[in-house]
């Protein structure tokens, strides 16, 4: 594929065969990354509706990297998703965090759902390169549920449901009215039942369509509430992963920003930042400070990277073994998710704010954008504080105590 503006052209051709193996799939998201990346700053000052981009995760066969392969999916496995995810985000935060999103609500049928339910769903959504979006923000009210016999019938509201617009298909998550249980569905977004506000105005993520939703009426078989069988649910810890598998993808978009933000930085400063006058050196290069400065920033994000795809390869070997995980083995496991989120937070701060010191006055401009990168990793990573992460990592340490599961932990 040839490194082009977001035209359409660029997003209708088919980008078949698909790739075969992790390395085809890592350097597939590379070419999208670099689709992305050349007008990235003037996409997101326009903040038009992304459906161009959400057409090119389609056409290059990202959104179908955990799908069977017998209908055109990549069947791979979360290490090699968190990488995707991290890959597209450096070319822009926005669509990287969508397609994370919609990986999980497409997986989200293996964690809940019947092996009947996860065959249905995986097969047509591969097949149709379904793009998910997902109405489940855990800081509102559920959604109110009716059961009425043969159907369930979803009604309120959500302040976010990231993808809304350019999804083809949202996961809905509420609770039957006078009980305490949680149903999951997939149902059309495109519905007169769904109601998107339009009013995602964030510093940050502005073309990641997260804007809230009304659901009125919309009906679901109970045959499709995922993981029901004769409307009983039953409950295993593999349940539970949402969050350990969440929090990784926030992990991956944050830290594909940050080296967004550090390779622009770099190319920037190699290409146009002009040395310190009373400096005594010709190139910005040979500063010291640049070189302290790039290398500080290197290093850091290396080893963030690294600790994030340990943590992704101790989680796969759960996802090998859904059926026998314990509420131990899941807890340890997402203290060490807790820890990554905490490091990875810090260091995209770090460098999306601090990489300015490397470029000079005139990179403040705004064509340049490199201000997007710190405003995408700001505005997300206020989603849940920080300082909860390290919290749980140190309850673990001086009292031996694991987080129970929630929404968050």
């Amino acid at each position: 594929m040839t490194t082009t503006e977001i035209r359409p052209e660029t997003v209708t051709e088919s980008w078949d065969p698909v790739p075969t193996d992790a390395a085809g799939w890592i350097a597939r998201a590379g070419e999208v990354r670099a689709v992305l990346a050349r007008d990235a700053a003037a996409r997101e000052r326009a903040g038009a509706t992304p459906h161009a981009e959400v057409a090119l995760l389609k056409a290059s066969g990202l959104v179908t990297l955990l799908g069977p392969v017998e209908h055109g999916g990549g069947c791979q496995d979360w290490t090699v998703a968190y990488r995707v995810i991290r890959e597209v985000a450096a070319g822009d935060g926005s669509i990287g965090q969508l397609l994370g999103y919609h990986l999980l609500w497409f997986w989200a049928a293996r964690l809940v759902g019947t092996p009947e339910q996860i065959a249905a769903v995986e097969e047509q959504a591969t097949r149709e390169r379904w793009f998910f979006g997902g109405a489940v923000n855990p800081r509102d009210d559920d959604l109110t549920i009716r059961d009425e016999g043969d159907e369930l019938v979803y009604d309120g509201r959500k302040s976010f449901s990231t993808g809304s617009r350019v999804s083809d298909v949202t996961v809905l998550e509420g609770v039957i009215e006078n009980t305490d249980t949680h149903v999951f569905a997939i149902v059309p977004s495109a519905q007169e039942g769904i109601v998107y506000g339009d009013d995602w105005d964030n510093i940050g993520l502005r073309l990641s369509e997260s804007g809230s939703v009304t659901v009125s009426g919309v009906r679901v078989p109970w045959a499709s509430a995922a993981g029901f069988t004769d409307k009983v649910f039953a409950p295993r810890v593999y349940n539970t992963f949402n969050v350990p598998v969440i929090q990784l993808v926030f992990v991956a978009f944050y830290l594909g920003i940050a080296r967004g933000a550090l390779e622009a930085g770099a190319e920037y400063t190699r290409t146009r930042t002009r040395p310190w006058l009373y400096g005594g050196h010709e190139r910005a290069v040979d500063e010291p400070y640049q070189l302290d400065l790039y290398g500080d920033y290197t290093a850091k994000l290396w080893a963030v990277e690294a600790l994030a795809d340990a943590v992704a390869a101790e989680q796969q070997r759960l996802h090998d073994d859904a059926d026998a995980v314990t509420a131990e083995q899941r807890g340890e496991h997402e203290v060490r998710v807790a820890a990554v989120k905490a490091r990875a937070t810090e260091v995209a701060l770090e460098i999306t704010g601090g990489i300015f010191e490397g470029l000079g006055a005139r990179a403040t401009r705004t064509e340049l954008g490199f201000d997007r990168f710190w405003r995408d990793v700001r505005t997300h990573t206020l989603h849940d504080p920080v300082a909860y992460k390290r919290r749980e990592v140190g309850a673990w340490v001086l009292r031996d105590e694991l987080p129970e599961p929630t929404w968050y932990t």
